[in-house]
């Protein structure tokens, strides 16, 4: 391959020799750089970081096109809708409108330039002058061949693609050889060297080689002139023009031997010749009619329709494969049937072309769509005699899945076979009865015709299902005869645990009717007792000896890391199940343990029996790490030497914990103290006052009036905790992980939200787990969601220690002192939510006026307000007079909707008032008579 330097050279001469061809040859040069991949530090006197792409980009045509844009006057709406009415996509233009990114814009598309000349925004002579691909006309036809295989398709060519690329795009059917024209790396040309066959034509400028041997040596090349004669030294002019070369080795035969007399037929010639074609000469041809690109162009002599189809692009979406047409001196002299080529591969048929003849291409016959299960579904072209026998082959015939004994037929009624007023589609169904031995009939097809090859039924059949204690479960193959030990056998056979006593077949009649039977084993060797005969699709059903074992447990709770259930073992003992439950936790006590068992005898009032037992360090199964806790309460420095102790079936075993011991509690205090921070409560009793004491005090910025306080809701958590056990549980399940230890199941277990806490544990009883009470540590950082406001007034607590203001604090507390706010934020059922300026003496109703005043839809009867330190208070609409809280700096008024679901009650206020006047009435009236 020419090196890059090599080829700059040579593109260079090409120029000079050309006058006017340097841009076509430069943009040809380009392209094929592009092509290649190559780097902009291989090409020469390109400027560092331009690399061919970015000249393929063609700034200047882009400009170009934008100011004709922008010179029409018109507006981009009125150019999509113009582009809209032309048939273009109304895209097309919008990268070169006036606004556009411009380093987004590519170089302008044939298809782009002919919108432009559809708009009438250019004229054809400026259309022909951005037209790169048509200023390489003039180039040479060995550059021709190269440009042409880079240029970018006409629209037409673009068309064409477009409805086979959009018919794969929606899933439908491609055109049957449309793409094998379209989607080729190089054209297909003819060799321009020899050897052709013995039928190839000789005419002028073809270049020919003739070589004697034996007592003359000699080689000479021959060039046939215009005339159509070789000049021969020694021998002279021979005329070959029109001459095959079968025909040329006569007529030499006869020259050659007048002037040398070695040369003759027969064995007895002294000097042999042959004759070779060493270049052929070019023609012109004409390919025209539903072509991609149609024109004139110059072939190999060499060349057939073919040659001319590949040039020009193949034809169209409307254009016939199997009718193509050679024409000569104005009459048909051969056709083409391009699926002889594109389905067998023969090209037998493919005419070799002369100068001067015409390939026309007319439009296409009878398309038929032949889909489902065939090998090769697409749109086909059929003859007038072909069937659907055809149809089939042409698709490649059957595809293996294929129900060969059926196929349909969606049809378009002709013309004139359609009824006035009648539906135009019909359906055909070509059954099994016409099918002979899975061959296609030869059932006629009309122009329009859809064929659909349906698939073979889902059902399987020739089975057997083993399921349960056998080694492979799954289906077996069935051949009629086949035993019940023979199907077991091919399963691997049973398990050792296999319960012995019953096999269960469950038969399926035709009716679907079911039936059961049953044998059994004979020992666990997979010797069956009654073997019987098996059925297509019986189910074999093995069974464990465990499936019917109860699922016995222990239980082991408290100071444990992983508090559950556990399967329960003969010869299990408490240091076992300790050891199961992931060991003790840092505040259990090591002297004793209780275990609560079944009562043995058991009465109408005795639930259980308790028993105290031993526990020492060992039980610790980390103890040198723990060697620091020694000395503390609940941990002997020696071991007391604690005897096993064995647990029965469903014992439940209650690790207790340290009187007394727990790990630090912190709450947090933010905002305006002096000393902001995370604080470890010093005890269980101390109070909200202590710890902004312990604090400092607050600062001289502080709103006490507006101290937001915050604590765990702990059912609010629980019920977040127990969702996610009972995720990771069910996805466990999917996943098919089954049960296994409680070891297995509480590991990675985390409190919601991330927390770092202790894992929440999973219980594992026998096959199933359910999800226990989680264990809620609160010392870790828990989400914001699980935190719930406490309305709490700071400066009665400051100023009345032990007020019920001034609450006892727990772990997970969090107080944030903030700085004065003068703002009442209105929300909810208003005209205008938003935020007032503080008005000290106003009320909830003032607040809500001065955004917009109660919506259509509000009920002001439930308005309330959210007081800056996170008090609630509600408005009471009375009959004499309301009550309506006065909101803080700070707070946050509330109307909520009404609601519309629960029906009205009827006002009650008439009949209060008319209790109360005829009240009064009975009054005054007694007053008057006993004032008489």
């Amino acid at each position: 391959m020419p090196t890059l330097d090599r080829l700059c050279a040579r593109a260079a001469r090409l120029r000079a020799l050309v006058p006017g061809l340097g841009r076509a040859l430069a943009a040809a040069f380009v392209l094929f750089l592009a092509q290649a991949g190559m780097a902009a530090a291989q090409v020469p006197g390109l400027p560092p970081g331009v690399t061919p792409q970015d000249l393929m980009r063609r700034p200047d045509l882009v400009q170009q096109l934008r100011q004709q844009l922008q010179s029409s006057g018109l507006t981009p709406d009125q150019v999509r809708a113009r582009l809209r009415a032309a048939g273009y996509p109304e895209s097309l233009l919008d990268a070169y409108l006036p606004g556009a990114d411009s380093t987004r814009a590519a170089r302008p598309a044939p298809r782009t330039i002919d919108a432009m000349r559809a708009l009438g925004l250019l004229s054809p002579e400026q259309a022909d002058s951005l037209q790169t691909s048509d200023s390489l006309a003039t180039v040479s036809d060995s550059l021709r061949r190269i440009a042409d295989s880079l240029r970018l398709r006409r629209a037409d060519s673009l068309r064409a693609d477009s409805l086979a690329d959009s018919l794969a795009a929606r899933g439908q059917l491609k055109l049957f050889g449309l793409e094998v024209f379209r989607r080729t790396s190089t054209r297909f040309q003819a060799a321009q060297a020899g050897p052709v066959d013995e039928n190839y034509r000789l005419g002028p400028g073809d270049v020919l080689v003739l070589i004697l041997t034996g007592d003359v040596e000699s080689t000479q090349q021959l060039e046939v002139t215009r005339e159509g004669f070789v000049v021969i030294p020694q021998v002279g002019q021979v005329y070959v023009a029109n001459l095959t070369l079968a025909q040329l080795r006569d007529v030499l035969y006869t020259r050659l031997g007048r002037a040398y007399s070695g040369v003759r037929r027969g064995p007895g010639a002294r000097t042999q010749f042959a004759v070779t074609v060493a270049r052929l000469r070019n023609i012109q041809v004409f390919v025209t009619g539903d072509v991609v690109r149609p024109g004139s162009y110059q072939i190999s002599a060499a060349g057939t329709v073919l040659t001319a189809l590949y040039a020009a692009g193949g034809p169209t979406a409307n254009g016939s494969f199997r009718r193509v047409l050679v024409q000569r001196g104005g009459r048909t002299v051969d056709s083409l049937d391009v699926y002889d080529y594109l389905l067998r591969g023969d090209n037998g048929g493919d005419a070799r072309l002369q100068t001067g003849d015409v390939v026309f291409v007319p439009v296409h016959g009878a398309f038929v769509k032949a889909a489902g299960e065939i090998a090769r579904p697409a749109i086909y072209e059929l003859k007038p005699d072909e069937t659907l026998g055809d149809l089939i082959r042409f698709g490649g015939g059957f595809a293996p899945t294929a129900y060969q004994a059926r196929a349909q037929i969606h049809r378009i009624l002709p013309a004139s076979s359609r009824a006035a007023g009648g539906a135009s589609r019909v359906v055909v169904d070509v059954g099994a009865d016409q099918f002979a031995g899975g061959a296609a009939p030869p059932v006629p097809l009309v122009p329009g015709d859809s064929v659909t090859i349906f698939p073979v039924a889902d059902r399987v059949t020739a089975f057997v299902r083993v399921r349960g204690n056998v080694w492979i479960e799954g289906p077996v193959g069935f051949h009629p005869g086949m035993t019940l030990s023979e199907a077991i056998r091919l399963a691997g056979g049973p398990k050792p645990d296999v319960y012995l006593d019953r096999i269960l077949v469950t038969r399926t009649h035709a009716d679907s009717s079911r039936e059961q039977l049953r044998s059994a084993f004979a020992d666990s060797t997979g010797r069956v007792v009654s073997d019987l005969t098996l059925s297509d699709q019986d189910l074999i059903e093995v069974f464990p000896r465990s499936a019917f074992l109860p699922q016995v447990y222990v239980t082991v709770t408290g100071a444990v890391n992983r508090s559950g259930r556990i399967p329960y073992r003969e010869g299990m003992t408490l240091r076992d199940a300790v050891l199961i439950a992931g060991g003790l936790d840092e505040g259990a006590d090591l002297r004793e343990a209780e275990i609560a068992r079944i009562a043995e005898r058991r009465t109408s009032s005795a639930l259980a029996e308790t028993v105290r037992v031993p526990l020492d360090s060992t039980y610790l199964f980390d103890r040198f790490r723990r060697a620091g806790y020694q000395g503390a309460p609940g941990y002997p420095a020696p071991a007391s030497g604690a005897p096993e102790v064995a647990l029965r079936p469903y014992d439940n075993v209650l690790i207790l914990r340290q009187p007394g011991w727990d790990v630090q509690r912190l709450v947090y205090l933010t905002g305006q103290v002096k000393h902001p921070g995370r604080y470890a409560l010093r005890s269980k009793t101390e109070r909200l006052s202590d710890l902004v004491e312990r604090a400092g005090g607050l600062t001289d910025e502080a709103y006490a009036a507006g101290v937001e306080f915050f604590r765990i809701d702990r059912f609010q958590r629980e019920r977040a905790a127990r969702r996610e056990v009972e995720e990771r549980h069910r996805q466990e399940q999917l996943n098919g992980r089954g049960a296994g230890t409680m070891a297995e199941a509480g590991r990675g277990a985390t409190a919601p939200g991330g927390a770092t806490g202790r894992a929440l544990p999973l219980v594992a009883s026998g096959t199933t787990r359910t999800p226990p009470t989680p264990q809620l540590p609160v010392q870790e950082d828990v989400p914001a969601y699980l935190r719930g406001r406490v309305g709490v007034d700071l400066v009665r607590a400051m100023r009345k220690k032990g007020s019920p203001d001034d609450l006892i604090l727990v772990g997970g507390d969090s107080i944030n002192v903030p700085e004065f706010d003068p703002i009442v934020t209105v929300t909810g059922a208003v005209n205008s939510p938003g935020q007032v300026a503080y008005e000290p003496g106003r009320n909830l109703d003032w607040y809500v006026r001065a955004a917009g005043g109660y919506g259509a839809r509000s009920d002001d009867g439930r308005a309330y307000v959210t007081q800056p330190n996170g008090k609630k208070d509600g408005v009471k609409r009375r009959f004499l007079a309301d009550y309506v809280p006065k909101p803080g700096p700070g707070a946050l008024v509330y109307v909520p909707e009404k609601d519309l679901a629960v029906p009205k009650q009827p006002s009650q206020l008439p009949a209060i008032l008319s209790t109360v006047v005829g009240a009064i009435t009975g009054l005054v009236t007694t007053i008057v008579v006993l004032t008489r």
